[in-house]
């Protein structure tokens, strides 16, 4: 699943950058409502990529082969005892191998898919509820609408025929939403470096060779690996 991997980092990149811009619209002189449509829809435009991306992904995940399968990254049966074991290799200078991920490695892409699919929904209700785009902006133009207004005529931050209080109760729902994106994108941010030195030092350290897969999309392990059952039947 090298692809996935690949798009979803540049999606994730990119999406973090006009994100940041989005934050920091002021402090970087843009003052405009068109731009801040525009940084607005390029963001949700690229959150489609990610989206799509991220949605194979899961398709993948219980159909694909068994190094795409849930199985492959999600903590199971026997985990803490296999937690226990690799942290014990570890601290005795001899890593256990894996042909997939290790036990931690296993924890950090759960909680990375996790969040991505918490900043997947909570985006997507936001592009609706901001610009009223797909999949939920016509519901919530419809909804915002006033008595004989036309919904795909509203446009985006503007009060013209719009109920006010339907307004006030959207702007009600939608902040707390805007609060889960955003944190929820900084906590990412914080698990992403600590991602990446940890695949790092995996790869240094414990001859994991777990980056050069992503670019081969062959692993080399030099000992028998502790989850060669998952990988290849009797």
């Amino acid at each position: 699943m090298r692809w996935f991997h690949w798009i979803n980092v540049l999606s994730v990149i990119s999406l973090i950058f006009v994100g940041l811009i989005m934050l920091y619209k002021k402090e970087l002189g843009i003052t405009s409502l068109e731009a801040k449509i525009g940084l607005k829809e390029l963001h949700v435009v690229i959150g489609y990529i990610f989206a799509t991306n991220l949605l194979i992904r899961l398709f993948f995940a219980f159909t694909g082969p068994a190094s795409a399968r849930f199985s492959a990254f999600i903590p199971g049966k026997g985990f803490l005892q296999s937690l226990k074991s690799y942290l014990a290799s570890l601290k005795a200078g001899k890593p256990q191998q894996f042909i997939g991920h290790n036990p931690l490695g296993k924890l950090a892409v759960t909680t990375l898919f996790t969040l991505l699919f918490i900043l997947l929904f909570s985006g997507l209700i936001r592009a609706g509820t901001d610009i009223y785009y797909p999949p939920f902006g016509s519901t919530v133009s419809g909804y915002i609408a006033a008595d004989g207004t036309d919904p795909s005529s509203l446009l985006p931050y503007k009060n013209e025929g719009v109920n006010k209080e339907k307004m006030a109760s959207l702007k009600a729902f939608k902040s707390p939403i805007g609060k889960i994106h955003l944190y929820t994108a900084y906590f990412l941010m914080f698990l992403i470096v600590i991602h990446i030195t940890a695949v790092v030092r995996a790869e240094v350290k414990e001859d994991d060779h777990l980056i050069s897969s992503l670019f081969s999309g062959k692993k080399i392990v030099t000992e028998k690996p502790q989850d060669e059952s998952a990988y290849y039947k009797s």
